[in-house]
């Protein structure tokens, strides 16, 4: 059951932020992307440990991009085509704009799977990390800063800004402990099939796989 503050309630979102791997999509990039390196296995107990915040979460990235040296940059079209984008996350993003308001993406994944995905399902704002890619293969690093817990909430304010949202009319939705401040931050935080140790603080819990259930904050309540 959700709780829906006044805000959303009689206003409904303004903006919906989610986060990307396990939540708007069904899996997590960065395991796909290691199948093809042979250390999807190894990765995803890395991604697991991160996910419940038993990790600092930008070291853990590096750690894992690590093993990725090596793997043509052609995998990110096989990796866009594998990804199952969650049921009803296409009805959610039509339901907020259809009530006047934006989308936005935030991933510690990949913007060469985040931006097409981003694109297909006509959602407003991306922020996600970039690989680095020499001469046509990964190189197993990150480029730049990468994107955090602290990246998450910088955009929904960035964002909320931009669109002149209150921070009381913003919904963001995630499923691991880097989700958590983002979620603490908007308006409304829903934890989307989540790890128990997100479920333990955030009091708005869906463990239903689809995220049209969501649209009830996209609209005021009648």
């Amino acid at each position: 059951m959700l709780t829906i503050p006044e805000p959303v309630a009689t206003g409904g979102a303004g903006l919906v932020v989610t986060d990307v791997d396990s939540t708007l999509i069904a899996q997590e990039v960065i395991e796909e992307i290691a199948h093809y390196a042979g250390t999807r296995d190894e990765v995803a107990r890395i991604t697991e440990r991160a996910m419940n915040g038993e990790l600092d979460f930008a070291q853990s990235l590096r750690e894992r991009v690590a093993t990725l040296a090596g793997v043509p940059e052609r995998v990110f079209a096989d990796v866009s085509r594998a990804i199952t984008v969650t049921v009803g996350a296409r009805n959610l993003v039509d339901a907020v704009h259809a009530n006047g308001g934006a989308f936005g993406i935030v991933s510690g994944g990949f913007d060469e799977v985040v931006a097409p995905l981003a694109r297909s399902l006509g959602i407003d704002h991306y922020c996600a990390n970039r690989l680095e890619v020499k001469d046509g293969m990964l190189t197993g690093r990150v480029l730049g800063d990468i994107v955090t817990a602290t990246t998450k909430v910088e955009m929904l304010h960035a964002w909320a800004a931009a669109h002149e949202v209150p921070m009381e009319r913003t919904v963001a939705i995630g499923d691991g402990a880097n989700d958590i401040p983002m979620m603490r931050t908007a308006g409304v935080g829903v934890a989307f099939c989540a790890k128990p140790a997100v479920r333990e603080q955030i009091d708005n819990h869906l463990a239903i796989p689809r995220l049209d259930v969501l649209s009830v904050l996209t609209q005021p309540l009648p």
